[in-house]
């Protein structure tokens, strides 16, 4: 398939081949399953001999296409597309890890993330330890001889940190490492974690990717060798994208690169109104010099994205009734949708940690995380400014 010079070139025109039909958009292909000519085929792709559809949970047309949109826009040799993004961390880490292997992954990751790494993984007697974004000079007492894979999330969920990826791509070769980078609130259009030496990248498509809060699916793409295993891995297992799911997420990459511009420029004029809002203690987002990591995000990313974070003076409560007090934006779970969305990490995302891995992971009772959307940045001041005079 063609590679084009420009990422917003690549999004729109990397699509499956025209059907006799000659259809200008890609059709959807809502089949459980492809006929075959005759019996020797049919034991020929079985036998993987060749290549070509059979079950839409081994591979579709639509999933084909997103996935082959993603590796484009990643810089990526190979993907799976899984129903969601939890499937795919999961998928990845039970494809890649065996009984008795240790595993390293930044200590501020997603709630769902943090449960699979702690709870389910050493049922399988697969252990892990987490790394202190703030002290990388401990990591290395952190390796291992078990050591096989390296999990991390910048910019972190909800507390917007980063991790320089050249300094974790160097790391994870001098180790041996596996290095797998979660990039759902960068996404490839303001950060590739491959060219830093990620072997594989991992996002939640329900997010940015698709963008309007439609459909929920998962993508890990990367090194081809890898990617055969979890493609092994999981056409047993099940955790497929369904081809509707695909079709819309990839007529999705068609806007991200234009979406994404216009949710970092909320964001950043989110971040400077709430940095100097009087309700406000603290601002976090990643292109404002006060961010403890702003050279590692201006070097790394090409804008900061659509994520804020801030500490709400008054602590938990306040924060409950501020939420409580929005009008416009929405309370919801999800993030990356045009619209605006507010949450309170402690009692909704994260709220399955205890206080004490809230703690060592950055997570405040006070702290607010926005998903800046794409509604007027006015509109969306206008409604925090209204719900912080009323939750005084």
């Amino acid at each position: 398939m063609k590679k084009y010079r420009h990422f917003e070139t690549n999004a729109i025109r990397t699509q499956i081949k025209t059907t006799h039909e000659k259809e200008h958009a890609s059709p959807m292909y809502l089949t459980s399953s492809f006929v075959f000519d005759d019996a020797e085929e049919m034991r020929a792709t079985f036998a993987e001999e060749i290549d070509r559809n059979t079950y839409s949970r081994f591979t579709n047309p639509n999933t084909t296409e997103f996935i082959d949109k993603m590796c484009a826009l990643e810089g990526a040799e190979a993907g799976y597309a899984t129903a969601t993004g939890m499937a795919a961390v999961f998928s990845t880490f039970a494809t890649l890890l065996n009984a008795g292997d240790h595993m390293l992954s930044c200590r501020s990751i997603f709630g769902s993330s943090h449960s699979v790494i702690t709870k389910f993984l050493p049922k399988y007697q697969i252990e892990s330890s987490y790394l202190d974004l703030d002290d990388t000079s401990s990591w290395q007492d952190k390796v291992k001889p078990n050591t096989k894979l390296l999990f991390l999330e910048t910019p972190t969920n909800p507390g917007i940190e980063l991790i320089d990826l050249e300094f974790a791509g160097a790391f994870a070769k001098k180790n041996n490492l596996i290095l797998i980078v979660d990039n759902c609130f960068a996404t490839p259009y303001l950060q590739l974690p491959i060219e830093y030496g990620a072997d594989l990248v991992i996002h939640s498509a329900t997010k940015y990717l698709d963008g309007q809060g439609r459909v929920m699916g998962g993508i890990v793409v990367g090194r081809a060798d890898l990617i055969k295993e979890i493609y092994t891995f999981s056409r047993s297992t099940g955790p497929a994208l369904s081809p509707f799911n695909a079709w819309i997420l990839s007529k999705s990459l068609e806007t991200l690169a234009i979406r994404m511009d216009k949710h970092g420029e909320n964001a950043l004029k989110l971040a400077e109104w709430l940095e100097a809002n009087e309700h406000v203690e603290w601002v976090r987002y990643p292109f404002l010099p006060s961010h403890p990591q702003y050279e590692i995000a201006k070097k790394q990313m090409k804008s900061g994205g659509g994520m804020v974070c801030f500490g709400i003076k008054g602590g938990a409560e306040r924060g409950k009734k501020f939420l409580n007090s929005v009008e416009m934006c929405s309370l919801t779970a999800n993030l990356g949708d045009t619209r605006t969305i507010v949450t309170h990490p402690t009692s909704t995302t994260h709220a399955r940690l205890t206080d004490d891995e809230r703690t060592a992971t950055g997570i405040s009772p006070n702290l607010i995380r926005i998903s800046a959307g794409l509604e007027h940045i006015e509109d969306i001041i206008s409604d925090l400014k209204q719900a912080f005079e009323r939750s005084k």
